[in-house]
């Protein structure tokens, strides 16, 4: 049997609903990392400063310790550090943004916000060409997932 679809961000979204939690999680994992890719440089900052906003304690804890593997300064496990060292980051202010938007989006969904929902916000944001590479992935998880993962 084959598939066709004709927008790659519902064939994420008919995959999606096809496969286990652990699946979908990942999924919108990668949705997030690939929503994080497309955003311009000169507004990092601005959707770091919104990430971090809404972490917790132990999320500012953990994004604290990151930062300090990289060297960049004394780590303070508060919002203000983690500002002031967003910059001096260079090359690595996207995977701070990863990792914060990830925990974002953990919290979230943790508070009820539905994974659907998460993952049509961010699918909003994606080019087309990176929606079909996510396509791709959400295809492998798919495979992975019935494959027989502990879902």
């Amino acid at each position: 049997m084959s598939l066709c679809f004709i927008d790659p961000a519902d064939a994420i979204r008919a995959i999606a609903d096809s496969i286990g939690r652990e699946a979908r999680r990942q999924l919108l994992g990668e949705a997030v990392r690939a929503w994080v890719d497309e955003i311009p440089e000169d507004e990092l900052e601005a959707h770091y400063a919104r990430a971090i906003a809404e972490l917790d304690d132990h999320d500012i804890s953990m994004l604290a310790a990151w930062h300090a593997s990289m060297n960049v300064g004394h780590p303070v496990p508060n919002r203000d550090f983690l500002m002031r060292a967003f910059p001096a980051l260079g090359e690595y202010r996207r995977e701070a943004l990863k990792l914060a938007a990830g925990f974002r989006g953990e919290e979230a969904v943790d508070r009820g916000v539905t994974e659907e929902r998460a993952l049509d916000t961010v699918l909003d944001w994606l080019s087309p060409e990176r929606q079909m590479e996510l396509a791709l992935e959400a295809v492998e998880l798919y495979i992975w997932d019935r494959a027989g993962s502990d879902n």
